[in-house]
């Protein structure tokens, strides 16, 4: 269990903070929502959270088996529906660096999918990642 607690500040925005450590993260309404779009949205978080979970995992196996991913960079798009409003789409494109072997990618492609986020995305939302690799 890790606890957070968020208060609302006023005019649709919220500071959010992280119980453990007490990082605070501050939010906003998209400006196609009543918002400022001053900050990440909660949508925008949900999108955030993906691409940091998918990049961190993969991480964690690469770092464990062996191989470098510094400077691999994640690049999500968020996609609304508008009835009902909810996230429609999470396309998620991961550009890794040079020298991740061929054989070691299947692998890697499991492992973006298995992530705890992904994992946890209701099925209509399409969250396809695709893994870009420069050799």
């Amino acid at each position: 269990m890790v606890p957070s607690t968020a208060i609302y500040q006023g005019e649709k925005h919220c500071q959010l903070t992280h119980g453990p450590s007490k990082s605070v993260i501050e939010t906003d309404a998209p400006l196609d929502n009543n918002g400022r779009g001053e900050k990440f949205s909660p949508t925008d978080l949900v999108a955030a959270a993906l691409n940091s979970c998918v990049l961190t995992t993969m991480a964690i196996v690469c770092e464990r088996d062996g191989h470098n991913m510094i400077g691999a960079k994640g690049e999500v798009e968020k996609h609304m529906n508008l009835t009902p409003r909810r996230i429609g789409k999470l396309p998620l494109k991961i550009t890794m660096p040079a020298g991740i072997p061929h054989d070691y990618r299947a692998k890697l492609q499991h492992v973006a999918e298995a992530c705890p986020v992904h994992r946890s995305l209701h099925p209509d939302i399409e969250a396809v990642i695709t893994i870009v690799y420069p050799d």
